[in-house]
């Protein structure tokens, strides 16, 4: 009796190398390029034709010129190699690839490492206006021409910071039930902010005019018009008490979003979230959405105790 071979294909749910990686425990991976199919390669082509339009017109300046540094091209899915080549010089920052979703604390600590986790399957090319997982398109596409910006690049490393600072303050809580509801407010928090920020976020150009710089915006092709031009969606000045306790849906075009000036403003916004975290004062924010799920509280209580044992070994 034969086994057959599987194709080789990197269809997003379908795709054999990862689930050989996620059933060997191996988050952190290689870009297996050679597995991508003319399929994956089609979804590729097909995405960045429709996109590269409305970026000439609703994405900030700072993503097209990121577009143009990484060289990033309409005819194949990108080579992370080559993307870091480009990339690494400007900011810092690389992209790392990974077999599928990465804990919050873990991917937060990342970004303050200058490393992007980034999904390499692509979604199916008869599908490709949502996707509730995130694959490459979304995350080189979408995400990593911004982080040629060295302003920006820096919110990324600020956000994973704040990240270790509520590590941290959770293990100065002594009673073990209130050191996870405390964990998963602040994370509830954090989670809303780059929602609303890194994910979703629109921005004031300098004549005034709103473009985006979010990347769940830059990778749709629906929303990224919507967002702008639609009269259903509210847009309001980005304040950070309504943008902690303001849930959020990940199914259909968002109706609320947030606008910041600048990346200055921005940055500014980060250092409050971490004072308002460290200050007490995101310890009961609004309940629903996001829910926070076993592995991400887990990432941040393992991470709170991890902090806390390096620092007593380096006293020592």
């Amino acid at each position: 009796m034969t086994t057959a071979t599987a194709t080789a294909d990197l269809t997003t749910t379908q795709a054999p190398f990862i689930e050989s990686a996620q059933d060997r425990g191996d988050l952190f991976v290689e870009q297996p390029y050679e597995q991508y199919s003319e399929n994956n390669q089609e979804a590729w082509r097909r995405l960045y034709a429709r996109l590269l339009p409305r970026w000439q017109r609703y994405a900030h300046p700072r993503f097209r010129e990121g577009v143009e540094n990484l060289a990033l091209g309409p005819e194949h899915v990108p080579r992370l190699e080559d993307i870091n080549r480009y990339l690494k010089p400007l900011s810092g920052f690389v992209s790392r690839a990974v077999s599928g979703y990465v804990p919050t604390y873990l991917f937060f600590d990342c970004l303050r490492r200058r490393e992007f986790p980034t999904t390499i399957t692509i979604r199916d090319k008869n599908s490709l206006d949502y996707l509730p997982e995130p694959d490459i398109f979304h995350d080189v596409a979408g995400h990593v021409p911004m982080h040629t910006d060295r302003q920006f690049a820096d919110v990324l490393v600020r956000f994973g910071e704040v990240a270790r600072s509520a590590a941290r303050r959770a293990q100065a809580i002594d009673d073990p039930q209130r050191r996870v509801q405390v964990v998963e407010s602040n994370i509830k928090a954090m989670a809303r902010f780059f929602w609303f920020t890194v994910e979703f976020g629109l921005m004031k150009r300098g004549d005034g005019e709103l473009c985006t710089y979010g990347s769940g915006l830059l990778s749709s092709f629906g929303e990224i018009a919507h967002c702008i031009e639609s009269p259903s969606v509210q847009r309001f000045p980005f304040q950070l008490e309504w943008v902690v306790n303001q849930y959020f849906e990940i199914d259909h075009y968002q109706p609320l979003l947030f606008v910041v000036d600048s990346f200055e403003h921005l940055f500014s916004q980060v250092d409050l979230l971490e004072r308002w975290i460290l200050d007490h004062k995101l310890d009961h924010v609004s309940p629903g959405e996001p829910g926070i799920n076993t592995s991400d509280l887990a990432s941040f209580l393992d991470a709170s105790l991890e902090t806390t044992s390096s620092e007593t070994t380096a006293q020592a």
